[in-house]
């Protein structure tokens, strides 16, 4: 939103609003900058494109003051709302009670609202066997149904199978 003060104003009469938010009425230009001066505040044109322009009363710093306070106070929430990304890695020829361990965590980061990417290292022969590595996603794949959900297909990045899951909309 651009605001225009003071002397960039170009039309002859404005609409005034006063400090308060109550409307003072459609008043000459001059009168609307006397006004201003005499209570020792700016001009400050809100709507540009209605007829007769708005201007309003207010001391510009302090709104602009507030204005950047407000919009810091927006991005800091909107960090408090973002998705967070845990990485947990797991070999192919992993144990069962291991494996276990690491559903749990990642049924933890889910239910917590943060995204899980998994890293399947191969190692040597392995690599001659990819088929293990799907078999490996399609089961931590199914056992995390209920809180999460594939973000897309594995992708096979060197000795690594990586995907990734995102939690379930509740």
């Amino acid at each position: 939103m651009e605001y225009r003060v003071n002397r960039q104003i170009r039309a002859k009469e404005v609409r005034l609003i006063d400090q308060d938010g109550k409307q003072i009425g459609i008043v000459p230009l001059q009168e609307a900058l006397r006004i201003a001066e005499e209570r020792g505040l700016d001009l400050v044109e809100v709507a540009p494109n209605a007829n007769p322009p708005v201007c309003k009363l207010l001391d510009y710093g302090k709104f602009l003051y507030e204005l950047k306070k407000k919009e810091k106070e927006a991005r800091k929430k909107q960090r408090e709302h973002s998705m967070d990304v845990k990485d947990i890695n797991l070999s192919l020829r992993i144990d069962e009670h291991d494996l276990k361990v690491k559903l749990k965590h990642m049924r933890e980061f889910l239910e917590d609202g943060d995204k899980v990417r998994v890293r399947i290292r191969f190692k040597g022969r392995e690599n001659a066997h990819p088929e293990l590595g799907d078999r490996l996603v399609n089961r931590i794949v199914e056992e995390l149904s209920d809180c999460g959900q594939l973000e897309g297909p594995p992708k096979r990045e060197g000795n690594f199978l990586t995907f990734a899951l995102l939690p379930k909309k509740k």
